[in-house]
């Protein structure tokens, strides 16, 4: 862990965590929180037994980060927390471990996880985009979220005894790991928010993806390979993808780093340091057709501008059919 120079970041006071959440992920967050009393009792049921035991797990087998143990990833913390204008902090363990990951778990009482190779790995700019993402992951309440959609697909289970249930189930599924996908996105930008680095957000990709330090990298190259992953222009390339992510509850590091490229090159990060953002004070007035309207205006977008073949196949299509409906309109009036 190389210490870097302090340096001023923008503190975003009232900041709702909608600032973050990328569209798809806010629809279906936006239409969740409306469902009262469900998130509650799941968050008292988990707090009963399985955050209880994670907990003590944690206690007796991992590192409690504080002023005497890793005091760098605990200011860190802290400063993450003041900029993202979190007062209610997760507590943060640090767990043995050879792999590149972190996770926040619990929902009553969210926990930050982070591997130790994380720690070695990361400078102190990297981890704390690492941290702010986390902390955007528990602020978002994406595990309350996440374990609610788990649950309804388990109450899917009656399909799988009615003829074509499988398929059913399987969009389901599908949809569940699309969302989560969209979940890590958002998270991305939220450890963006509390870093204020894009090049340090960079470097935590690359450093995912390669699992080593940065002197055989090259950021230009590695988003290079990022755009050339999400503009294939052949057509079976675009079906394999679609094949490859559809159980994956994480987006690759490469289309990471290449989607909070597009964030940042948007101008949507530099209006939210500059003030543009939702507040927190207004999210219980948040309407679900307006999130909703977003999502499918982001998908829009994203089929409008790729060069994916299947992306261009897709809006194409879609093109078509409009053109079709209009032209059938003119010609059905009376």
């Amino acid at each position: 862990m190389k210490k870097q120079p302090a340096r001023a970041r923008t503190v975003l006071p009232g900041v709702s965590s909608r600032t973050w959440e990328h569209p798809a992920d806010q629809g279906a967050l936006v239409a969740l929180r409306k469902l009262k009393g469900f998130d509650s009792i799941l968050k008292l049921m988990s707090g009963l037994v399985r955050e209880r035991t994670i907990r003590l797990m944690l206690l007796g087998s991992a590192v409690r980060v504080d002023e005497r143990q890793f005091p760098v990833l605990h200011r860190l913390l802290a400063e993450v927390g003041t900029t993202l204008d979190v007062e209610q902090l997760p507590e943060l363990f640090v767990t043995a471990s050879p792999f590149l990951h972190a996770v926040t778990v619990g929902m009553n009482e969210p926990v930050i996880v982070i591997n130790s190779a994380m720690v070695d790995l990361l400078d102190e700019d990297e981890l704390r985009f690492l941290i702010g993402h986390e902390l955007g992951h528990a602020v978002s309440g994406h595990a309350v979220y996440r374990t609610m959609l788990q649950r309804l697909i388990h109450l899917t289970g009656v399909f799988n005894s009615v003829p074509g249930g499988f398929l059913g189930v399987r969009a389901i599924t599908a949809s569940l790991m699309e969302w989560s996908r969209k979940a890590e996105l958002s998270a991305d930008r939220a450890g963006l928010l509390a870093a204020q680095d894009p090049a340090a957000a960079f470097r935590f990709h690359m450093k995912l993806a390669s699992g080593g330090s940065l002197d055989n990298l090259d950021a230009t190259s590695f988003l290079a390979q990022g755009a050339e992953y999400h503009e294939t222009g052949d057509l079976r390339d675009s079906i394999l993808k679609a094949f490859l992510v559809e159980n994956r509850a994480h987006p690759f590091a490469v289309v990471r780093a290449t989607e909070l490229r597009r964030w940042v090159d948007s101008g949507a990060y530099t209006a939210v340091l500059g003030g543009t953002y939702p507040r927190r004070e207004d999210d219980a007035t948040a309407k679900v057709t307006d999130a909703a309207a977003e999502a499918a205006r982001s998908y829009a977008d994203s089929f409008r501008n790729t060069q994916d073949a299947l992306g261009r196949l897709v809006h194409d299509a879609a093109g078509f059919m409009g053109s079709a409906k209009l032209w059938l309109d003119d010609r059905l009036r009376p």
